[in-house]
């Protein structure tokens, strides 16, 4: 079968779920009371990404390191069930260089990449969930323990720094790491005690 060139065309394939049905038993159970809670308190949650096949992260992150140049797309590895063609040629046969780089790049561009993919990422095993959180005014959260917390300060959304004190932190992404609930942003990591 011949390999397809690489590009844009890849992005829509192997799609993430945003689903919390596709998180894995234990993992699921602790995001949806958070989940409801955000409901509840009149937040706005809109998921991003759960469950990542491991097809889309080596898509992901071989766009992300031959964009940023770290290595060649001639020297990317196959992957079982994605037959993708890194390397662009010239009409003499000859590698394309910049025109491989450019079809990297407007994968990044089309998977909205900032950050470089893991391989590895709890995605692919879901216990990950990616998402944002907005809110209008003063949000008070109810916490596993019943008490609430306010979150009163702008931005309300999940850039707020006090998501981070106490509890309830209002973060990008979810991980499920040694059977805890963990929050991270990607420039602070904190534990989640929602649970």
């Amino acid at each position: 079968m011949a390999r397809e060139l690489s590009g844009v065309g890849w992005v829509d394939r192997f799609p993430t779920s945003r689903s919390t049905d596709t998180l894995v038993e234990g993992f699921r159970e602790k995001c949806e009371p958070f989940l409801a809670a955000l409901e509840d308190a009149g937040a706005i949650g809109t998921i991003n990404a759960t469950l990542r096949p491991p097809e889309r992260a080596y898509l992901m992150h071989w766009s992300f390191v031959i964009n940023t140049g770290e290595v060649e797309p001639d020297d990317v590895p196959e992957h079982a069930g994605v037959e993708i063609d890194w390397v662009h040629r010239k009409s003499n046969g000859s590698p394309d260089l910049p025109v491989s780089l450019a079809a990297a790049a407007a994968m990044v561009h089309g998977y909205g990449i900032a950050h470089r993919p893991s391989l590895t990422s709890l995605h692919i095993f879901g216990k990950a969930i990616d998402m944002s959180v907005e809110w209008t005014s003063g949000l008070k959260i109810k916490r596993k323990n019943g008490t609430k917390k306010t979150i009163g300060s702008l931005p309300r959304t999940g850039l707020n720094h006090e998501r981070w004190a106490g509890p309830v932190a209002l973060v990008k992404h979810w991980t499920l790491t040694i059977g805890k609930l963990r929050c991270r942003s990607r420039s602070k990591a904190t534990a989640g005690n929602y649970t």
